[in-house]
């Protein structure tokens, strides 16, 4: 018999709540059974194991973190949209570094879990539609998705490790990495024509 008020989205959000305290990859059944005050085997009643609830975990985080880039870029294009979006990945990286982790962690998902979630397919949607206001085709527009995706994750975590010892406030490079790459998407390279070998 199930505890009342078990739920799989209670359990979920208090594995969340954990790996923002203590560590996505520290997050165990037991941690999670022990502050939700019942014994390990109450919460099989509601995710199947311990790869489940961190794959519960990664879209609830992708859902919100979408929710915020959707708030935040809404009725900004080009290079507003553009900073709207990187200031909200790096804040909700800055405050759910557990639940960013989950995001950015290949991991196997119940298909019927992912199938039913909206985060990830609504987080590429709002990507592609706000590079596009750059006129990149694809596979152009792929790799500039990929190569957002690169500087952002790339920055945020290196600043998470503690990465950016020098004098230079973080906050200042991070502000002339978005100008930089907002001129870059605005000049996009062309590809090489054939027979070019530079």
């Amino acid at each position: 018999m199930a505890r009342m008020g078990l739920t799989a989205e209670r359990v979920t959000l208090v594995g969340a709540e954990l790996a923002d305290e203590v560590g996505l990859e520290r997050v165990t059944m037991s941690a999670v059974a022990r502050r939700l005050g019942v014994k390990d085997a109450s919460l099989y009643a509601h995710v199947r194991n311990l790869d489940d609830l961190r794959g519960r975990i990664a879209l609830l985080a992708a859902d919100e973190k979408t929710v915020r880039i959707a708030e935040a870029t809404a009725g900004r294009a080009g290079r507003d949209a553009l900073v709207a979006y990187a200031n909200a990945w790096r804040a909700y990286a800055h405050e759910r570094p557990g639940r960013y982790t989950a995001t950015q962690t290949p991991m196997e998902i119940d298909p019927e879990l992912v199938a039913r979630a909206t985060g990830p397919r609504r987080a590429i949607e709002l990507t592609y539609r706000m590079l596009r206001a750059y006129e990149l085709e694809e596979p152009d527009l792929t790799d500039a998705v990929r190569l957002l995706r690169s500087t952002l994750h790339g920055f945020v975590s290196l600043e998470a490790a503690g990465g950016f010892a020098h004098v230079r406030p973080a906050e200042a490079t991070w502000a002339r990495s978005l100008d930089a790459l907002h001129t870059l998407l605005e000049n996009w390279p062309a590809h090489p024509t054939e027979g070019d070998s530079t």
